[in-house]
């Protein structure tokens, strides 16, 4: 008896030993770096999921800050990653990952989740492909501006910077119309790379004769020498000396020292669903196309009372009901 004990307490712990060591691996490629508030909100949703029970492992393309002649270097350079590692899962981060990426991908039978595209997949060449899918991200603009305004603005200026997730959201969501209407409100739309410009169109903005300033991103601009100007200074040199009162469509562009608000998204949202699908594909048969595309809509109102104060602001009841306070 006290050897048949021995042997199934060894045995017992010899599974024990398997369970904490063999893991499954999922390798995450971030499109961007793990210092931008975004891919930290994802990666957060990511793991509220699969944290406990998947061994996570990440790559950091950088395409925010390094320049669009090294994106490539870097995809390869995350292919490589991803061979070496031999992971039972992917998940891309973002449009640059994909775009770079994806292709590479359908050769292989390795599940692949994205998360966080702006585009139609379908751009990417990945509509036929078996082992891909995952979340689409679809900003709140129209809404964000027709929501925010108030009945009472007139006019409204959008900014983001030139990378080829703003390029995308102008296609899908304007249809490269830089002029439109929303609610009977004039909006305009500038995509800008450069930051003296960028400058100007803020400090113009109310003799211009605009109401509103929505911050879009900003993470890809640079100076007169090509230096990177980073995604605070960006933000916070904006918030500083805007004459008319910014708002934003992301959670990481709102604080006491940020923007005012908005109608946002949330990386942790597009996370824990891309994450909530691996999990279906790694503990089942479920392949990944017939899960489908999803889209992470899930919008909330996000403010701060500093802010309001500031631009003296009254929300109306109505959003004030459902928001969410950073301060």
């Amino acid at each position: 008896m006290q050897i048949l004990m021995l042997i199934l307490f060894v045995i017992s712990i010899s599974c024990l030993s398997t369970n904490v060591f063999a893991k499954k691996k999922v390798l995450v490629i971030e499109s961007y770096h793990s210092e931008f508030s975004w891919d930290k909100s994802y990666i957060e949703g990511l793991k509220s999921i699969l944290g406990e029970d998947y061994e996570l492992s990440y790559f950091q393309m950088d395409t925010k800050r390094l320049a669009v002649k090294e994106h490539q270097q870097q995809a390869d350079a995350a292919w490589l990653h991803y061979q070496l590692l031999q992971p039972e899962l992917v998940i891309l981060g973002d449009d640059n990952a994909l775009k770079y990426l994806g292709k590479r991908f359908t050769s292989t039978e390795t599940p692949v989740i994205y998360l966080g595209i702006n585009n139609n997949p379908r751009n990417y060449e990945l509509h036929k492909s078996k082992n891909i899918t995952g979340v689409l991200e679809r900003p709140l603009i129209k809404r964000s501006v027709s929501n925010l305004s108030h009945g009472k603005a007139k006019k409204v200026l959008i900014l983001f910077d030139s990378s080829h997730t703003s390029q995308t959201i102008l296609e899908e969501k304007f249809a490269n119309n830089k002029h439109a209407i929303i609610s009977n409100i004039q909006v305009d739309i500038a995509l800008i790379n450069d930051w003296s410009t960028w400058q100007e169109k803020v400090l113009q903005s109310a003799e211009n004769q605009y109401d509103i300033l929505f911050i879009g991103l900003y993470h890809t601009i640079k100076d007169q020498d090509n230096n990177h100007i980073p995604a605070a200074e960006v933000l916070d040199w904006t918030i500083q000396n805007t004459p008319i009162p910014p708002f934003a469509f992301w959670d990481f562009s709102i604080g006491e020292d940020k923007a005012i608000g908005g109608l946002v998204l949330s990386g942790y949202e597009q996370g824990k669903l891309a994450a909530q699908m691996a999990k279906i594909i790694l503990e089942t048969s479920v392949h990944p196309y017939q899960l489908g595309t999803q889209t992470a809509l899930k919008g909330r109102y996000l403010f701060s009372r500093q802010q309001l104060s500031r631009f003296s602001i009254t929300l109306p009841e109505k959003i004030k009901k459902r928001a969410t306070f950073v301060d």
